[in-house]
Order: C-alpha cells, then structure tokens, then sequence
C-alpha cells in the first residue's frame, strides 16, 4: 500500500496542471485575467498551505520540472536579448541602472522605516527590484506583440534580472557571514556562485554549436539539443548549488551570439514547452501561504506601489534620449511590473545552501501573490496601451 503513495502523490500535481490548465483557458476567453496568472492562482488555491491538496513543493520531485521549465523560459529570454542593443543605445542600460537603484533605495528604506531589520529591508529590496523576465516573455508571446514597448520590456527585464541576482547574492553572502561567521560561506554564496552560474551558461552555449556543427543542423535536431542543454544546465545548477536562473540566461544569450537560428515554434519549445509553463506557475502558486500574505499584506501594497513608481520615472526620465515618446517611456515602466516568478525561484535556490528566507519575508510574499495576478496584466495592459497587439496601429 506504502508504494502508492508516491505515485498518488505526483499524481496530484498533473491533475492540478490539468485543472489550472482549463481555467486558464476559460480565464483567457471570459475575463482579462491572462493564463499564466490562473495557472498561479490555481496553485496557490491548491496549495498544502491552504486546501490542502497539494503537497509542500519542496518535498515533491516537480520542483525538478518546475525548474526545467523556468529554464526554457529563461533560455529563450536570453535568447531573444541582442546585447549589441545595449551598445548601441546605452541609454537602456541607464534606464535599468536607474530602475534598480530607485527600487532597491525606495523600498530598502520603506522596510526600514515600519520595523524592519536593515539586512531583511535589503533582501526585500534587492527582489523588488526585479522585472520577470519568465512574465513579460509570455505575455509578449502569448499577445504576439512586437514594436519598441516590446523590445525594452523584454531587454530591461533581462538586465534587470541580472542585476537582482547579483544584488541578492550579494546580500544573501552578508547575511550568511553575519550568521555564521563563515567568510568562505558568504564568498561563495555570492561572487562564486554569480561567476560559476554564468561559467558553466558559457560554457554550454559555446560547445552547443560545435556539437550541432558537427552533426548537421535540422530544425529537430536544433530543438532537442537546445532541450536537453537546458536540463543538463539546470541539473549541474542544483547539484553545485549554483543559479540556475543567471545560468539560463547566459545560455540563451550565448547561443544568440554563436549565431544559432532558432525559429519561434522551437524557441517555444511546442507542446513540452507549455505544459511545463502550466507545471512551473502552479507549482509557484503553491510556494505561498495566506498565512504569509496576510502577516506582511499591507506593506506588500506600499512595495509594489513604490516598485510601479521608481519603475516609471526611470523609464521616462531617459525615454527620449532612448529613442521613444515620453508615452512610450511610460508605458515601458507599467510593462515592468511581474516580480513573481523569478522571485520565487530565487528563494528556492537560497534553500540549497541551507538559507531558508522564504519564511521570513512575509511583506514578499504578498507582494508576489499580488504581482502573480496583477503583474501579466499591467504588461498586457502597457503593450495594448502603445497599440503593438495584433490589429492595433502604431502611434507614435
């Protein structure tokens, strides 16, 4: 009887995909709610904090898919970055340096000023800084949107992810230090683990084009390849306690510059590709209480308000030395909003190093539920707004 018990168990995770799966579809069609907010919502209905259906996501072997799919999502995030952009118009990159210093300044002292300790205001700072990549990616696919508001959410939000990681690593290497009083956990928790997570995004994304060169590139070959990299980068990661999130990213960035030709069926990785989508935002769900909501809930608010805010002024302070209309500019800032994903999957890589924060960060965690709902549909909302859907004329 025992031996069913796990299969029983995973079992409950591919009907709750399954489930979260049909109302975000329902959702999509009857409401503005976009999916990849319903599949979260699900998730967190579900969750073992609150249902009880679910069991906890880190006792359950779906957090090795979840983390392959946030995977995917990233690599193609990298992959759609042109960093010969931010050359030529490095204004962008001023955008994003402003971005993340309003954010992490304006909170930082928000968190201390209602009681906070300065090392939590500091890691609450450093992942409200960030715009999530895995959020504005689906929102622009799903949309099929293209024009500058796109280009710069996708661009900015990648910069800024990368930015937040180094910045919580960082904190999260003090914080280890003052704890333990362990220099080499705290180095390694921050410098080593940022340079290794981008070392082995590398070194994958350079031997990727010998391999295929070497075999003959077709579409199918191209797509598995791409894959399968994905989940040997994510297992290495986890098992060297690195950032699978930096790691992504770099690969997908990597694999552009080797001039790998991805069409946008493989860079969605077909059917695989979404049903780890819908895996990966319920099992997100799934990481949060309404007991922890509801302890740091109306700070939660002031952080995503003050976040929105510094977002915008840096957006439009530099909108026209950028290129865009101070409308643009704006807009670009509203875009910015998703926080929930790449947060989440930060405070699941702190657990392997034995770090857990995601108890302690309470104002965070109703800051990401709120996000996870409101935040696809702000940058939906942002690209309707510029008129770069489907059927809508671009005014400048």
């Amino acid at each position: 009887m025992s031996s069913l018990t796990l299969p029983a168990g995973e079992l409950v995770w591919a009907v709750a995909a399954a489930l979260a799966w049909v109302i975000g579809e329902v959702a999509a069609r009857l409401t503005p709610l976009p999916r990849i907010s319903a599949y979260a919502l699900v998730g967190f209905a579900l969750s073992y904090a609150q249902l009880g259906w679910l069991p906890r996501p880190s006792e359950s072997s779906m957090m090795v898919l979840a983390n392959i799919g946030l995977g995917l999502i990233l690599f193609e995030c990298g992959y759609r970055t042109n960093l010969r952009w931010f050359v030529v118009n490095p204004w962008l990159g001023a955008t994003s340096a402003v971005q993340a210093v309003l954010s992490f300044a304006v909170v930082h002292g928000l968190v201390t000023y209602f009681g906070g300790s300065p090392i939590t205001a500091a890691l609450l700072a450093a992942l409200a800084l960030v715009a999530s990549p895995p959020e504005v990616l689906r929102i622009i696919n799903e949309q099929r949107s293209s024009g500058q508001v796109t280009e710069r959410l996708l661009h900015l939000s990648v910069l800024s992810a990368g930015i937040a990681v180094l910045l919580f690593n960082g904190v999260v290497g003090f914080w280890a230090f003052r704890n333990t009083g362990s220099a080499w956990q705290a180095v390694y928790g921050s410098a080593l683990t940022f340079a290794a997570s981008v070392a082995i995004g590398t070194g994958l994304g350079m031997a990727l084009p010998l391999l295929l060169r070497w075999l003959g590139t077709t579409r199918t070959l191209a797509t598995a390849a791409t894959a399968l990299a994905v989940v040997l980068l994510v297992v290495l990661a986890h098992q060297f306690k690195l950032s699978s999130v930096l790691a992504a990213l770099t690969f997908g960035l990597v694999v552009r510059q080797r001039r790998i030709v991805l069409s946008p069926a493989q860079r969605d990785f077909g059917p695989l590709g979404e049903l780890l989508l819908v895996l990966l935002f319920v099992f997100l769900g799934a990481s949060l209480s309404w007991a922890r909501v509801l302890d740091g809930f109306w700070l939660a608010w002031l952080i995503v308000g003050v976040r929105l805010v510094s977002h915008g002024l840096a957006s439009l302070l530099f909108a026209r030395a950028s290129g865009i209309s101070w409308r643009k500019g704006a807009l670009a800032g509203l875009g910015l909003a998703p926080l929930s994903a790449l947060v989440l999957a930060l405070l699941v890589e702190t657990r392997y190093l034995g770090i857990n924060l995601m108890d302690q960060l309470s104002a965070l965690a109703g800051a990401t539920l709120i996000m996870a709902v409101a935040g696809p549909m702000l940058t939906r909302l942002a690209l309707q707004w510029a008129h770069e859907l489907p059927g809508h004329a671009d005014r400048h």
